[in-house]
């Protein structure tokens, strides 16, 4: 598909990462980034050459949060959005903290202007769109219009899978 100008998009490749600390309780920032609407996200971001989606996301977490004790992160699912004129796939991956008494810190200030710990059934609104997508199909909810889900099970077997 081709953008503005008739120019081709490149499509996009990213991760989002569901971090767990033992008490159940995810971390999630308020996203203030420049020309987007503030929402709330998940630490996350694009894949670089060489990265695998767990990789991706200890980093990213690492980058956006600061937290760098981090163990067991999985690919749960891939959430491939359907509704733009740009193809958008990201990884979901869910990760515990090692430390469950480390609090987060904002190295990106104009990124992320706080983090919280926040229980996945009161998660503050509203949530960037990857992050919703990727939190629902976390929680077996469905997921936003415009969003189709594999889960990570689906890809292993051979199935299609998509919500």
């Amino acid at each position: 598909m081709t953008g503005a100008g008739g120019k081709f998009r490149a499509p996009v490749v990213g991760v989002g990462a569901i971090l767990v600390r033992s008490d159940g309780a995810v971390l999630i920032g308020h996203r203030i980034k420049r020309g987007e609407r503030p929402s709330w996200c998940l630490p996350g971001g694009h894949v670089e050459a060489g990265e695998t989606f767990e990789s991706a996301a200890l980093r990213e977490i690492a980058e956006e949060s600061g937290i760098r004790e981090v163990t067991g992160p999985r690919v749960f699912a891939v959430a491939l959005r359907t509704d733009t004129d740009r193809t958008q796939v990201t990884a979901g991956v869910v990760a515990c903290t090692a430390d469950v008494d480390e609090e987060p810190d904002t190295p990106e200030p104009e990124v992320f202007d706080r983090w919280v710990w926040a229980r996945p059934e009161n998660l503050p609104l509203p949530l960037f769109p990857a992050s919703a997508a990727l939190l629902a199909a976390w929680q077996g909810r469905p997921v936003p219009e415009g969003w189709t889900v594999y889960a990570a099970s689906d890809a292993m077997a051979g199935g299609g899978g998509g919500r």
